[in-house]
């Protein structure tokens, strides 16, 4: 998918309609058509980025800004208890639009939304740290590459 067939950049040029909460030069925050709560809201890079992990470094700090502002948005206008924060990276974890996004969720004491988690757990402490090693690896060789 490229930009010219992506839903969000189409939304984005205003060829789409959206009910937008939020906007600035590089990012757009909008009502979920298909919402979990009334309230929730996707943050959006403006730029078509597909997942998480091709987000540009300069796109974090606005992002999560644009996040961070509007998870207050829904506590102080909406009367939220609490705010979910949560990004789909990939079809595996159930992204259905590739381009990036946000969702925040209002949340109310009782409003009876729970997710299916179940725990995974390690079988012992060896494989805990024997996982961190690994993704730290990486993590290191990337700092140390720049």
């Amino acid at each position: 998918m490229n930009s010219s067939t992506c839903i969000f950049c189409s939304i984005v040029r205003g060829d789409i309609p959206a009910s937008v909460v939020y906007e600035d030069e590089q990012v757009l925050a909008f009502l979920d058509i298909d919402p979990i709560q009334k309230g929730h809201v996707l943050v959006i890079p403006k730029l078509h980025v597909t997942n998480l992990l091709d987000v540009p470094e300069a796109l974090y700090g606005p992002l999560f800004r644009a996040a961070q502002r509007v998870a207050r948005a829904q506590k102080k206008g909406l009367g939220a208890d609490g705010v979910n924060l949560l990004q789909n990276n990939g079809s595996a974890a159930g992204q259905v639009i590739d381009h990036v996004h946000l969702h925040l969720i209002p949340r109310y004491e009782g409003d009876g939304l729970h997710w299916s988690w179940q725990s995974d757990g390690y079988e012992s402490r060896a494989e805990s740290q024997e996982t961190a090693d690994k993704i730290k690896k990486v993590i290191d060789e990337w700092i140390a590459y720049r």
